[in-house]
């Protein structure tokens, strides 16, 4: 439902390119339609009213700030139920269909829901983890950074021009900067922040430079007509062109932590309190790879022999180096159990490369990108189930080092064998079919694109990454060093897991829940 009260009108000049060169005047009428876009702005709202409250809450019923953080969160989720029925744009061109800056289409929901499910789980996780912290962390602060942070995450999928891409980008990305050095005087927690904005800045910046070009050979931001209008370009526009693409891909990758920018996440993630690393690992990566299939799949689909074996060569180095750096972590170190689900997180995101590349050599690209939607779905489940058990051994272990998973079966039985369940399906081995399911259907995006010798590097890939899971796993079942603590698991992480658990569990039952995606079109 629309709601036309709120309509503004301005006149905006576009240059077209090719063979009219002429600049034609376009009409925008901006008509809010508030429905589609509630999701984000739920989470928005709330993330002023929680920033306000705290002038005024007391520091005995600081908590109550995290709660009503969480209830915004699943009110964000709820509201995208009434969205089901159809595509919903708003913020569109007049007497230009389908030209919108906004789209809430089924590909937008399917993300909107990743990314805000992840976030009330690192809700959930941040509740405990704020009220355990030795070193206090600002309540309201926290709160409001993560659900500003949470909805520019949920807006990206739906922006449907450049403009709105980037502000979206770094509407998710400004406040995880200021969330992972909010441990004041926390020396890992400063250069982890620094590292990570260092490197977000970088990726900005030439994300921008990109888009410019791109601008400036096609005359337009919105990503359709830019599909367009770009296959006309020729002579110093199509070097142009090309440069754009190039530098935009770059930036992307920054991102999404391909190698070889993926620098700043073994640090980021340790120097972070663990909710804000969980966050990352699911949100932050779900932003960067959402905004890549926007921008290659939707806006630049005619330069597929550009991107296409660029991101096929980053996804066969991210892989590979995710594997090994996670492979080469020893189990005494301090905080190696994060480090180790950090490198993890490098080779998962090799793998959700993997689709985005066979879009480019593949007859339907929509069931390429559907492949990289199911197993971003998995690996955000169990991921986040992780974390969650990461965060309750860190509560009595500071140091949380794999080592100190031995014997968790022995103090938690029901607690190690979900961990165990997460790491396997991270891994792609039953019992965690959901897992091996998803692997299946990026392997096959792979090889129906002729990229065998991608599929190839995978399977390698697989293989690896199975020696760490598996040793990590059977860790869990021998026999205790010294006396065995008992980790006691309060209510919200309790949820969390609880959460998680149930989601992949149930998914291994009926994995067609997650995999109908990649049969289907997303767009």
């Amino acid at each position: 439902m629309s709601f036309p009260a709120a309509t503004t009108a301005q006149t905006v000049t576009h240059t077209a390119t090719g063979a009219d060169s002429a600049a034609v005047a376009q009409s925008v009428v901006q008509s809010v339609d508030w429905l589609a876009i509630a999701p984000p702005t739920i989470a928005a709202v709330v993330a002023l009213a929680v920033l306000v409250a705290d002038l005024f809450v007391t520091d005995a019923r600081k908590a109550l700030l995290g709660w009503v953080s969480v209830a915004g969160l699943a009110a964000s989720l709820v509201m995208l139920l009434p969205l089901l029925d159809g595509d919903r744009s708003t913020f569109c061109l007049t007497g230009e269909p389908g030209v919108c800056s906004y789209t809430a289409d089924r590909f937008t929901l399917v993300i909107q829901f990743l990314v805000l499910g992840g976030a009330l789980l690192a809700a959930l996780l941040s509740v405990t983890a704020l009220k355990d912290a030795r070193k206090g962390l600002p309540e309201g602060e926290f709160w409001f950074l993560l659900l500003s942070s949470a909805a520019g995450a949920a807006l990206l999928p739906a922006s449907r021009d450049l403009a709105t891409l980037i502000v979206a980008l770094e509407v998710a990305s400004l406040p995880a900067f200021a969330l992972v050095g909010l441990r004041h005087g926390d020396r890992r927690s400063s250069e982890a922040a620094l590292k990570f904005f260092l490197s977000s800045v970088t990726a900005t910046a030439v994300s921008l430079m990109g888009v410019s070009f791109v601008y400036a050979a096609t005359g337009t931001l919105h990503l359709t007509r830019i599909a367009e209008r770009i296959q006309d370009v020729d002579g110093q526009l199509h070097t142009l062109a090309q440069t754009g693409v190039v530098l935009t891909l770059v930036g992307f990758a920054f991102k999404t932590a391909a190698v070889p920018f993926h620098f700043w996440v073994p640090d980021t993630y340790v120097g972070a309190p663990l909710p804000v690393a969980a966050y990352l690992s699911v949100v932050g990566k779900a932003v960067g790879f959402t905004g890549l299939i926007l921008v290659t799949v939707i806006a630049l689909p005619s330069y597929a022999d550009v991107w296409g074996p660029a991101l096929a060569a980053l996804a066969a180095l991210t892989m590979t180096v995710g594997n090994v750096g996670a492979l080469r972590q020893q189990g005494t170190r301090a905080y190696s159990a994060v480090r180790l689900l950090a490198w993890s997180s490098v080779g998962q995101a090799g793998y959700l490369l993997v689709p985005i590349a066979a879009a480019a050599y593949s007859d339907d690209a929509e069931q390429s990108i559907g492949s990289t939607v199911a197993y971003a779905l998995m690996y955000a489940a169990v991921n986040l189930g992780a974390f969650a058990v990461a965060a309750l051994v860190g509560r009595t272990r500071t140091l949380n080092r794999i080592t100190d998973y031995r014997g968790l079966y022995a103090t938690n039985p029901l607690t190690a064998l979900l961990l165990a369940f997460f790491l396997l399906c991270l891994a792609g081995l039953p019992p965690g079919v959901i897992g091996l399911f998803a692997k299946v259907a990026v392997f096959s995006a792979a090889v129906d694109a002729g990229l065998g010798w991608l599929a190839v590097v995978m399977a390698v890939n697989v293989v690896i990454a199975l020696f760490y899971y598996l040793q990590w796993t059977a860790l869990l079942f021998r026999a205790p060093e010294g006396a065995p603590v008992k980790h006691l698991v309060p209510a919200p992480l309790t949820a969390a897991i609880a959460l998680t658990a149930v989601l992949g569990i149930g998914l291994s039952g009926a994995p067609q829940l997650i995999l109908r995606f990649a049969d289907t079109g997303l767009f």
